[in-house]
């Protein structure tokens, strides 16, 4: 490969590292061109984008970007590809559904809201990892909820105001 297609390839990770919030590495080596194609189709319908790479082109993207991952670059070894989403917790899910039937993706690191997680023994952890909308929602949520109880109290008091209304206005 010629070093101006090197140029080409580091620049055009190196602005998917910087447009995408989040990015998980895994090793989806072994998997047959079947497996593979599947693989990419279920990525494609979580708008989760799937690259393979060459570990030095990583690298050196991932220095010029404007993120600080220093403690990723342990994970460059062997075959590695990148899976670059919005949905913090979507790759993860998807690394875990495809497991069950077969033995990759394995995760090898991920950057996940500006945190770092190194191995496959955080995957449940980043299945947890909410999103911008779904804490948005919770506060929202916890947030509603004092108003709406009292409300609800004040129309239970409303409700046995009239009661007692009605009841002085039957004894006359």
């Amino acid at each position: 490969m010629k070093s101006s297609e090197k140029k080409v390839i580091i620049n055009n990770l190196q602005e998917q590292i910087d447009s995408y919030d989040h990015f998980y590495l895994t090793d989806i080596s072994g998997l047959n061109a079947e497996n593979t194609s599947d693989l990419r189709r279920q990525c494609f319908n979580q708008d989760v984008k799937l690259v393979v790479v060459k570990n030095t082109l990583l690298r050196k993207a991932l220095e010029n970007s404007s993120v600080e991952v220093d403690e990723l670059y342990d994970a460059l070894k062997g075959n590695t590809s990148v899976m670059f989403c919005e949905n913090a917790n979507a790759p993860a899910k998807l690394i875990k559904d495809f497991s069950k039937k077969h033995t990759k993706p394995v995760l090898k690191a991920a950057y996940v809201q500006e945190s770092i997680y190194m191995g496959a023994e955080h995957l449940e952890a980043l299945i947890a990892v909410k999103s911008k909308n779904e804490l948005i929602a919770d506060v929202i949520g916890l947030l509603q909820s004092p108003m709406k109880t009292v409300l609800g109290q004040l129309q239970s008091g409303g409700n046995t105001i009239h009661g007692v209304l009605d009841t002085l206005k039957e004894k006359e």
